[in-house]
């Protein structure tokens, strides 16, 4: 069948990557992709969230599969525009994408199904939240825009003065727009974080392996929060008993919830979990593959992808095995200098081949142009270089060594992906 997939990031790459493995998978679109993407599916320029231009792509090149990958386009409504002309699209219906969209309503669901979680208030006012703030004290403390923010809108205060600052830019200065029109103000847990994506048709739930991403800009976890500087997989912390656990109190309630509340969620469900001292806690739900953990995540995949994407889409995946492969895996970020804030874009890239890859990793690219067979810098992220090993130590060796033979002017890495 034709696919395509909606998206223009190192995730998407990752995607467009393991589909092309797939026997069933014949041409690979990706609207809008990427200069990297461009040599792996066929680029159209259609906006991610051009709902009716991605409905009218999906139909014109008569594809057997849509595949929504962002945040943005699956909270507008993409995969129910497609349902609606008839077209399979692997993603959750709006009503449950709702899930990453809203931080008030992740949090009140785990609340009334009890779904363990930090705790936490809800405000529409800044003042009012900054009392509350100021009257319990209790530092540091976690203040969260309500809506999507790329992964941004996560503050953690150490002081009131802080805490003050972030109510003030999220809800009045609104940084990130509406976003910021209700705040989730939030005790502070702390222990190891593991990232868990896994595949739900609404009724079973199969989890991937496990992967930890590094948010943090620069080493030793220091630096401003990102949309992640690396990952491996598997996640050290993430033991078969915490599994165990993990799919008990928070999986099965998490899906079982979902579909009590009238919203089944159909796709790729992201749970970030941290390992407490009182057991493992969601800290947030994503609608979608994470980025970067997609790209470590997929190429320990040994099931056929597309068969895997269409028993959920059909959903059957109680009957559809999905089988991993005991490699490890790595993917260290390579990032523009100076993001997450200002940098320069357009500076050409050294040390890739005609296709955008390099011997001995694979190249996923998040933020790239392709000129005239010259790749050039498009964005905070840029690249995700990813490899396999038999042991952790052995993925961060051939990916670091791959990111050692890369470079452009003021790039951007860090030097301790996995090295906790």
């Amino acid at each position: 069948m034709d696919i395509l997939v909606v998206g223009s990031g190192g995730r998407e790459h990752a995607i467009i990557r393991k589909l092309k493995e797939s026997p069933k998978a014949n041409t690979i679109y990706c609207a809008p992709g990427n200069g990297g993407i461009s040599k792996d599916a066929v680029c159209v320029p259609v906006p991610v969230m051009d709902i009716p231009g991605m409905v009218a792509l999906a139909k014109e090149k008569k594809v057997g599969m849509v595949f929504v990958a962002p945040d943005d386009p699956l909270a507008a409504g993409m995969v129910d525009a497609m349902e609606a002309e008839g077209i399979p699209a692997f993603g959750p219906r709006a009503n449950a994408a709702i899930i990453e969209a809203s931080k008030v309503f992740s949090k009140n669901l785990m609340k009334k199904y009890g779904i363990p979680t930090a705790g936490y208030e809800v405000f529409s006012d800044p003042s009012e939240a900054a009392s509350y703030i100021e009257k319990k004290g209790s530092f540091p403390i976690v203040v969260k825009a309500d809506g999507l923010a790329l992964g941004k809108g996560v503050l953690i205060c150490q002081n009131l003065e802080e805490a003050k600052k972030a109510l003030h830019e999220i809800m009045e200065d609104k940084v990130f727009g509406a976003s910021g029109n209700h705040v989730v103000v939030e005790e502070f847990i702390t222990g190891p974080e593991v990232s868990i994506l896994a595949f739900t048709d609404g009724h079973c739930v199969k989890p991937m392996v496990s992967s930890m991403d590094h948010k943090r800009a620069l080493d030793g976890d220091k630096g401003l929060n990102t949309g992640g500087m690396g990952t491996i997989s598997p996640n050290p912390y993430y033991t078969s008993t915490v599994a165990e656990e993990c799919m008990k109190r928070i999986f099965l309630p998490t899906i079982e919830a979902m579909q009590k509340e009238g919203r089944p969620f159909k796709g790729c469900l992201y749970f970030g979990l941290m390992l407490t001292k009182d057991g493992p806690k969601v800290i947030e739900y994503n609608s979608r593959f994470g980025d970067p953990e997609t790209q470590v995540v997929l190429p320990r995949l040994k099931t056929d992808f597309v068969d895997v994407l269409m028993a959920v889409i059909e959903e059957r995946l109680e009957a559809q095995p999905v089988e991993w492969s005991e490699e490890s895996c790595a993917c260290v970020v390579m990032a523009s200098g100076g993001y997450p804030g200002k940098y320069d874009k357009g500076i050409p890239i050294e040390g890739l081949d005609e296709n955008g890859q390099i011997e001995g990793a694979t190249v996923y690219h998040a933020g790239t142009l392709c000129q005239n067979g010259q790749f050039l810098t498009n964005g905070g992220r840029v690249l995700g270089i990813t490899a396999l090993g038999n042991n952790l130590e052995e993925a961060l060796d051939k990916a670091y060594s791959a990111v050692e033979k890369i470079n452009w002017k003021d790039v951007h890495f860090r030097r301790d992906i996995g090295r906790r």
